[in-house]
């Protein structure tokens, strides 16, 4: 492609096509009215060498989705089943996106994807119109740059554009404004991909998708069980992300089997919302009637769902080792929920400790405590950064406080300046207030100046992570 800038960190490769057309469906994108760029994130895009494009042609690439060179030829879309709230679908897939791209990434050689959401119609779309509202777009953003920067591991949010339509919703006030997201991740193989094939009885299919996950995005080498050590590299990954949402104070919203990505990386985030106070009975979705992915249930309904993975790959293993793989999953949760923690209240593990069980019991006295006073989830978080808890902190909070003492400050403490200000935060009357300027004055201020703000507070985050 002559008008394509080549960078040396651009590096395709399209993977999924080694695992054969049987996958996924080739597609085309919509034809959109008009492509407006709201955000770029060069951030992501110079990790795989596309910050180099210029605005016409990243509206080319990921607004008319002209292929990338030596990339995919078209755009495609996954096949996949799912649990939609404990009850199967086999009538799911790529509904309204695409996989359009995949890359290394780095020195690491991570393989990263390309793939949208609002790009049209696609044979699973079943009655929708394939289309995405500008608000989803938006909220998409501030929620995936709010996970990044409290250190979750979640898709990234590469690009917003409008594009010209007037879409009708029930759950929003219509006509309203439509985009075309594309978001960069680690794949989009979803337990609903292994369920899909279990459902068919396709054998010879799940063998070949298991060896691709482990060679494609685990990047490991088949041990004598390479379905066990599929199922625990799942395990530990979903665990690590239930205890990073946790400690984040984030609700999902919707955490069906066709929304868990077996690498673990968080992604869809449609009607996610923050917790304010640490409520467990706090749910994101109105249509969440039950509670069944309230917040304190994450945990669990994350288990379940891998739990239907464990199911899926019967077809071609013995269920012995799968069970005692997914019986691992409260110790990975236990084991890896202190990292995200200690990272946020910006503390070092003591030497010569069970970090996992240090952690598990201030994690404990934490959430007692924000139960007990009702106190924000993010004022504590930025008031303790250091470990050390202020004297308007009373009497209610003196267990955290000895939780604390094992624990050392990271050397740089509260000099970034970040700390200066208030903690950041991402409630859902913030969201609203965003959407509300842009809806009402065409006001993009608000909006980049939040981004702008959780990036302070994620290098804030990250400069102490680097120690702790």
């Amino acid at each position: 492609m002559a008008d394509f800038p080549q960078a040396p960190a651009y590096t395709p490769d399209p993977a999924v096509l080694k695992l054969g057309d049987s996958f996924y469906d080739p597609v085309d994108a919509a034809d959109f009215p008009q492509t407006i760029l709201r955000f770029r994130n060069d951030r992501a895009a110079a990790e795989v060498g596309l910050d180099v494009l210029s605005d016409d042609q990243w509206l080319r690439h990921f607004g008319r989705f002209l292929a990338l060179p030596g990339n995919l030829p078209g755009p495609l879309a996954m096949r996949y089943h799912g649990h939609q709230f404990r009850v199967y679908n086999p009538e799911l897939g790529d509904g309204r996106g695409f996989t359009f791209a995949q890359m290394r990434r780095g020195a690491d050689g991570d393989l990263m994807e390309l793939g949208t959401k609002g790009s049209g119609q696609t044979p699973w779309s079943r009655f929708g119109d394939g289309r995405l509202t500008l608000k989803g777009g938006v909220r998409e953003v501030l929620a995936t740059e709010m996970l990044q920067a409290l250190g979750v591991n979640t898709s990234r949010s590469f690009s917003l554009i409008e594009t010209g339509e007037a879409l009708q919703r029930n759950d929003e006030p219509s006509p309203t404004r439509s985009a075309v997201l594309v978001r960069m991740s680690h794949g989009q193989i979803r337990i609903g991909t292994f369920q899909r094939l279990a459902y068919h009885g396709d054998t010879e299919g799940m063998r070949r998708l298991v060896d691709w996950c482990l060679a494609e995005l685990f990047g490991v080498t088949p041990f004598e069980d390479p379905v066990a050590q599929f199922l625990e590299l799942v395990v530990a990954r979903t665990a690590a992300l239930a205890g990073e949402y946790m400690v984040a104070g984030f609700v999902h919203g919707v955490l069906n089997t066709d929304n868990i990505n077996v690498t673990g990386e968080s992604f869809d985030y449609g009607p996610w919302r923050f917790a304010a106070n640490f409520d467990p009975g706090f749910t994101a979705a109105y249509f969440d009637h039950a509670g069944l992915y309230a917040f304190g249930r994450q945990p669990d309904a994350i288990l379940w769902d891998v739990a239907q993975l464990a199911v899926s790959l019967r077809i071609i293993s013995e269920a012995p080792p799968l069970i005692e793989r997914l019986e691992k999953f409260e110790h990975y949760y236990r084991m890896f929920h202190e990292l995200p923690l200690r990272r946020r209240l910006g503390v070092v593990a003591p030497q010569g400790v069970d970090a996992a069980e240090l952690g598990w019991a201030l994690n404990g006295a934490i959430a007692a405590a924000l139960m007990a006073t009702g106190h924000g989830i993010d004022r504590f978080y930025f008031d303790a950064y250091g470990g050390t808890l202020p004297d308007s902190y009373g009497a209610e909070w003196d267990a955290v406080r000895a939780a604390l003492l094992p624990y050392a400050p990271v050397p740089q403490g509260r000099g970034h300046r970040y700390f200066a200000g208030e903690p950041c935060s991402m409630l859902i009357d913030e969201v609203e207030d965003i959407w509300g300027r842009i809806d009402r004055d065409d006001d993009w201020g608000p909006f980049h100046a939040k981004v702008a703000a959780i990036r302070a507070m994620g290098e804030a985050l990250d400069a102490g992570a680097c120690h702790g």
